[in-house]
């Protein structure tokens, strides 16, 4: 929790830094199989102080009001018996999965007989800012442990309570492994400056990753010494194709209210959906179902003239250009009818954020064109876009999703925080 004896933060911040350089060099020599222990020990922790867990999260929840959390944001700080379960679970998945240290990523032999490796070693020290949510802080905690990197976290004042008693299991978790516990720590000030401080510090902190609203991580991009793997927002969408019609009957109408409703505070929601002209009879069911949900309908000028009479009043408004580009993180939706695939992907690639981006369609040969076209981490195809995630991607978990095309995009699992280093052996060659 809040430690309010750290009063000189670059000092404290600097100390920090120190103790993770030293636990990633310790750590990057563990073999995978001691990593996974103490992820195993981490998991099996956390179901047995469930209680303390749901404990020091209803500490943070009475203080959501006063710190003027959105409903939206108030669910994504909430634990409960569940979701420590699912976070357990989480950090389980992750170490039941493959080592990606020491992988060869290629090999191959030269005519002089050298043998060449790429192999994937950890990055060294990550940094992750981040909001409200607690199970980054196992999430991040574990794809880190997993991937060979000690890593420092940094959450919300929102969720100072609950971070900290989950940052105190991994602790202690990792002591019990003989593991240096300074591979994870928490930032336990919530004084803003710490993280410019922690930004600055080239050489010992090898990477940021910042998970949280389009203003947090441009400050973060903006005060940064180090690389910065960013998620500006997530302004996904869905394209209902000409062919969607042939699909089974309903499905259309359940996919886009799933991927609006079913948590519309995340970043995978959909919040644009596009329509073609041909889906008239899809649209307005897709737009019944919506409000029915107590979704807000913004319309293009042709949408909201074909959906008058079918919704009411108080759910259909006109849409503004800034709908098209707005990350609503709520129970609204941005609705256009466009003419072509084709105009449907530069909608897509003008306004999107190049997070997650589905079309809905019978038409095999449409799909791959506008898999092909669309300039997205994650494209899908007749699902929706809540699936975009580590966990449903398999990788237990992610670090974050990429919405950069280097060094990583998309949800970053274990191997995505590492990096590779060339590997050469001889027999006694010399060069010419």
């Amino acid at each position: 929790m809040q430690d309010d004896s750290i009063t000189n933060i670059p000092a404290y911040c600097n100390e920090l830094a120190e103790r993770a350089v030293s636990a990633s060099r310790t750590l990057c020599a563990l073999s995978g199989a001691q990593r996974d222990a103490a992820l195993n020990t981490v998991a099996v922790r956390m179901i047995e102080q469930s209680d303390a867990l749901i404990a020091a999260n209803a500490e943070d929840l009475t203080r959501a009001d006063e710190l003027g959390l959105t409903e939206a944001m108030t669910d994504r700080l909430r634990i409960d018996a569940a979701r420590v379960k699912k976070m357990a679970d989480s950090v389980a998945q992750i170490a039941r999965q493959t080592d990606p240290v020491g992988q060869t990523i290629e090999g191959f032999v030269r005519p002089n007989g050298l043998r060449i490796e790429k192999r994937r070693v950890p990055i060294g020290v990550v940094l992750i800012i981040y909001e409200s949510r607690p199970n980054v802080t196992s999430d991040a905690a574990a794809l880190c442990l997993k991937s060979g990197n000690a890593v420092i976290l940094r959450g919300g004042k929102e969720s100072i309570h609950s971070n900290a008693a989950i940052a105190a299991i991994v602790r202690d978790a990792l002591q019990s492994c003989d593991i240096d516990p300074d591979s994870v720590q928490l930032v336990r000030t919530t004084d803003r400056s710490a993280v410019g401080e922690l930004l600055k510090m080239e050489g010992r902190i090898d990477m940021a990753i910042p998970r949280g609203g389009e203003s947090l991580i441009r400050a973060v991009v903006e005060q940064a010494h180090i690389p910065v793997i960013k998620h500006y927002t997530g302004n996904c969408h869905i394209y209902v194709d000409a062919a969607a019609a042939q699909l089974p009957a309903g499905q259309v109408r359940e996919i886009c209210v799933n991927a609006k409703v079913q948590r519309p505070g995340v970043c995978n929601a959909v919040e644009t959906l596009l329509f073609h002209a041909d889906c008239r009879a899809l649209l307005g069911e897709t737009a019944r179902a919506l409000a029915a949900e107590g979704v807000e309908l913004r319309c293009c000028e042709r949408s909201q003239t074909l959906l008058a009479g079918h919704v009411g009043d108080e759910q259909l408004k006109p849409a503004t250009e800034d709908d098209w580009s707005a990350e609503y993180l709520d129970k609204i939706v941005a609705i256009r009818i466009v003419d072509a695939l084709d105009e449907a992907v530069d909608h897509m690639n003008r306004y999107g954020s190049h997070h997650t981006d589905a079309i809905l369609s019978a038409d095999a040969y449409a799909c791959d064109r506008f898999i092909a076209a669309v300039d997205s981490a994650d494209v899908m195809v007749n699902c929706s876009t809540r699936f975009s995630d580590g966990g449903e991607y398999g990788l237990g978990a992610e670090i974050g999703i990429s919405t950069d095309k280097l060094h990583a995009r998309g949800p970053m699992g274990a191997a995505d925080l590492t990096t590779y280093k060339w590997v050469v052996t001889g027999t006694g060659q010399v060069r010419s």
